[in-house]
């Protein structure tokens, strides 16, 4: 399945140009995503949702008018190569818009040593880590780094709710020592203790080991209820096994990245019957119901596959900015992003049908408000949004939603919690 999907998109890169050259111009955009390594499930899932939101903005457009052509570049999950692929994107491509990484670990990095020195935009559909947020506060991202997931310090505020709602008074932490990890770790506890829960302890570790039993072992001996499991499908599983094989409590809270089947295919469906989780995104709406049609049928995927949706948006955003913006420079790009965004603009969904009818109305001088899969997408002035939450279980293998914060809930628990 990956050695397809890295196959077709790098088709899709060569041959694009060529076959669109009937049009008024064809608009390239980077995409560098994780297709392997440690989050190859997620940027698999994430690279069929950009080639399908790609594929509905040029269904939409007439014979006189802009198409895109995306340049995919495999960051392998590791920062340094993540760095050369954005590298290649913005100096041989010369791409004005890049949408990645999936994660925090290469998403970082491409800000800091590509797009930010470029002032380009940057859209990362998935990477979490507060860090980012600092980055637009301290003004090093130069106000041209956006993403269509909530920072993990409102995810964190989620999970302690959804953990203390299921009863899980007392927990243990095991998360991943990486940015995405050590953020979301910090914010749950945080949460989580402020609003009456009880870590017992947290333990870091080091991704890509072929066993996890001695962190297992020193998580277990503070006897927690209960395992928040801060990781990634396959190092979680892995986690998981041990956990269960050494006595653990079958109770877990899960990151939005382990609503995975993978992942519970490896673990085994009979242990999870008391696991739940949050994901950043809606739980229903008009493009969510396209996106769940459309996606299975492309792609021939689960739509709920982990960072799936906020990768659709995210090409959308990016093709409709850039339809938008009135020059393709990283300032022209940014108000673009935000003329498609507007609470007051036009309200658009998901689709070819959305997207035809949104270029009639940029043409007409609109501004326009993306109700996209995850939900209506408002920027604050760092580029963050600030949710909602879809919450869920898995009961007999399979993931369930259980229903959804809002973002209006999120910063009431926040407040409550006395964390800004």
């Amino acid at each position: 399945m990956r050695s397809g999907l890295l196959v077709l998109t790098v088709l899709l890169a060569a041959t694009a140009p060529s076959a669109w050259a009937t049009t008024a111009c064809t608009i390239p955009v980077g995409v560098a995503m994780e297709l392997t390594g440690a989050a190859g499930a997620y940027g698999q899932a994430a690279a069929k949702a950009v080639d399908l939101a790609f594929f509905d903005l040029n269904a939409a457009a007439e014979s006189n008018e802009c198409t895109f052509v995306a340049y995919v570049r495999d960051t392998q999950s590791e920062p340094t190569v993540a760095v050369d692929a954005a590298n290649q994107l913005v100096a041989l491509q010369h791409v004005p818009l890049l949408i990645g990484g999936i994660v925090s670990s290469t998403t970082l990095p491409m800000l800091t040593s590509v797009t930010g020195p470029a002032h380009i935009v940057q859209i990362s559909p998935a990477a979490s880590s507060p860090r980012l947020t600092a980055l637009g506060r301290t003004g090093q991202s130069g106000g041209l780094f956006f993403r269509t997931i909530t920072s993990d310090a409102l995810q964190g505020t989620a999970a302690a709710r959804q953990a203390l709602d299921h009863g899980l008074q007392s927990i243990g932490v095991i998360y991943a020592n990486n940015d995405f990890g050590n953020g979301l770790e910090q914010e749950f506890v945080r949460a989580y203790q402020s609003l009456g829960g009880h870590v017992v302890i947290t333990t870091p570790y080091n991704e890509h080991q072929s066993n996890y039993q001695a962190e297992v072992t020193r998580t277990l001996a503070a006897h927690p209820a209960a395992l928040y499991l801060v990781s990634t499908p396959v190092d979680g599983a892995t986690i998981a096994r041990a956990w269960i094989a050494a006595g653990g409590p079958r109770r877990f809270l899960l990151n939005d990245g382990m609503n995975s089947a993978d992942f519970i295919h490896a673990v085994g469906a009979k242990y999870l019957d008391e696991a739940y989780g949050t994901s950043s995104g809606t739980v229903a709406g008009a493009s969510n119901d396209y996106f769940a049609k459309a996606f299975r049928t492309r792609a021939q995927e689960d739509p709920q596959s982990p960072a799936a949706d906020r990768s659709y948006d995210a090409a959308a955003l990016a093709g409709l900015a850039l339809l938008a913006a009135p020059t393709r420079d990283g300032a022209g790009t940014r108000r673009g992003l935000l003329r498609v965004t507007d609470p007051k603009g036009d309200v658009i969904h998901a689709g070819s049908d959305e997207f035809r009818r949104a270029r009639r109305l940029l043409k007409t001088g609109h501004a326009l408000r993306y109700e996209g899969v995850i939900g209506a997408v408002s920027f604050d002035a760092y580029g963050d949004i600030s949710g909602p939450f879809r919450l869920w279980r898995i009961e007999k293998g399979v993931v369930r939603t259980t229903g959804e914060l809002s973002a209006a809930a999120v910063v009431a628990l926040r407040s409550q919690a006395g964390t800004p």
